[in-house]
Parts: C-alpha cells; structure tokens; sequence
C-alpha cells in the first residue's frame, strides 16, 4: 500500500515563501549614506593608525621628521615585553568580571522595579537616570573623595563600626585599587543594563505570568523558565557591550591612578595606550597596541555575532 503524503500545512507555505522572498535593492541602497559616513568617521583613523603602527612615529615625527617604515617591529617589540601581556590579562579579566557584576545587577534592579509600585519605580529610575547622566569627571571626583583616605566617607564608616580602617588607602595596593574601580564602573553601568532588560520584562504577558503562578510555579521557576527565555536576546546585546564598553575603560582608571595609585601594577589598556602614546610620545607603538585592541574587540564580539547570524538562518 503506497503512503500517501500529508499536504503541505499553510501557514508553513507561507513561511517559506516569506523566507525566500527576492529583496529588491532598495534596503541596500538606504544602507550606502550610513555606511560612507562610517568609512570617512572610522575608516580613515584606523587607516592613519594601522600605517603609523608600521611607522617609526614619535615626538621627532610631531615636529615634521618623515617617519620611516620598519613594518612588524613595533608589534614585536610590544608583544615581547611582559608589562604588555600583564596588562592585556588585567585588562580581560577586569571587563569579564565587571561585565557579569553589572548584569547581574542590573536584571535584579529591573526585576526589583518590574515588581515595586508606581512611586517607587519612578523614584528608582530618577536615581539611576541621575547617575548614569553624571559627567564621568564629576562623578569621580565624588568616588575618589569617597574613599579618600584621610577624610573618605568609607574609612570613617568601617572605623565608626569597630574596623582599623583609620587611615586606609584603598588605591595603594592593586587588588583594593581594583575593587574601588569595580564599584565605581558598576556604579556607571547599571543603569543602562537596568533600563534595557526592564524594557525587555514589560514586553512579557502578564497573563503567561499568571498562568504560570495558577500552575504552581514558583516565582524561580518562573524566572528561569520564562523571564530568562523571554529576555535573552537583551541580555546578549547588554553583555556584549558592557564586555566592550569596560574593555576599553579610561578615564575612570586614570583618575584613580592619578589619585595615588602605583601605575605600572593598575594599568589597564587604555591607560597603557594612554601612557606609551602621550606619556613617552611612542605614537606607533600606542598606534600598534590599539589595533591589537580593536582586533581583540572583534574576537569577543565573534560569538554574539555568530550567534545572531544562525538564529537568522
């Protein structure tokens, strides 16, 4: 007896014939003024910087000394320096574990405002709007008087409480040098995590959440079996740019180590660059190791953009 195939279902023709649709030119065409803009705003400057880093180029070539070519040897001499690989170790393992703090945070701060009342959501966003729009000078001219240790809110408080914090300085050390620019990053993060995700949590049916609490799932299981689903592609994009965001962290570091903290054990990328660049007037060498910040960029960003390509296939 032959079998005889069920007919094609119609809602799964017409997905089919959506998906396989012929795309005019005219999406393209509309992408050419944004993608000239970004040629002449981005292109040129990592054209300038990835010729300079071929290029003997310092304080000589500033004053109009023709900079001379030596190809790969700033990149050999660059990545043959330990400081240069404890740095870009540093430099990692600080935006990794910033990026997870500030996430973290954030989905509890959304959640906590998706769960609260009218008034006390508002007066949450006012706080976080408030600190997300501090300038980053102003802002760390509080932080650094914070845990200033002479007259730092934080020594006095440990110290009201019983602790021999008098005349603790946080930024002599490295690994208290750290946690002070985590609180600080994170501090300037979260709003933007926060913000986000709960956008995401307002585009979930209460009715499903209903459901689901009818049916006796408690609210864990209601968390990672529908909230989390539901929100994941925020939470990708958020923890991508955060990832970036606090890899290429500056200003923030800077002031601390201007504060009085030892530079060559707190030097992140940026302040390295910063150093090699303005402080020794080694613009090829600084040139050389931005470039390899961006192609490091790029190789954190190759697993989110990897995984956006396949849900699109």
């Amino acid at each position: 007896m032959t079998a005889v195939s069920a007919p094609p279902d119609a809602g799964t023709v017409a997905s089919d014939r959506v998906r396989h649709r012929r795309v005019g030119p005219a999406p393209y065409l509309l992408l050419v003024p944004a993608i000239a803009v970004l040629l002449v705003a981005l292109g040129y400057p990592l054209v300038w910087q990835f010729v300079t880093s071929m290029q003997k180029f310092g304080l000589a070539q500033q004053f109009g000394k023709p900079p001379e070519f030596i190809g790969l040897a700033n990149y050999t001499q660059l990545f043959s320096d330990p400081q240069t690989w404890a740095v870009v170790v540093r430099s990692i393992a600080f935006c990794l574990a910033n990026a997870a703090i500030t996430v973290v945070i954030g989905v509890l701060v959304a959640l906590l405002m998706n769960a609260v009342g009218a008034v006390t959501r508002l007066i949450l966003q006012i706080a976080m709007l408030l600190a997300w729009a501090m300038p980053v000078i102003a802002a760390m001219t509080v932080w650094i008087w914070v845990f200033d240790w002479r007259r730092g809110i934080v020594n006095w408080g440990l110290t009201q409480l019983g602790l021999d914090f008098t005349n603790h300085n946080w930024l002599e050390q490295p690994l208290s040098f750290y946690f002070v620019a985590t609180v600080v990053v994170v501090w300037m993060s979260v709003p933007f995590v926060a913000f986000s995700v709960y956008a995401g949590l307002t585009q979930i049916s209460d009715e499903v959440m209903e459901a689901a609490a009818l049916d006796g799932a408690s609210a864990r299981q209601r968390f990672f079996a529908i909230i989390l689903p539901m929100i994941r592609p925020v939470l990708m994009i958020v923890a991508l740019l955060q990832v970036i965001w606090d890899l290429r962290v500056f200003a923030q570091i800077k002031m601390l180590q201007d504060a009085g903290a030892p530079i060559a054990e707190t030097d992140l990328l940026g302040t390295y660059i910063y150093r090699l660049g303005v402080g020794s007037s080694d613009f090829a060498m600084a040139s050389a190791l931005s470039i390899f910040v961006l192609l490091l960029t790029v190789a954190l960003s190759f697993f989110y953009v990897m995984h956006l390509m396949k849900e699109d296939q």
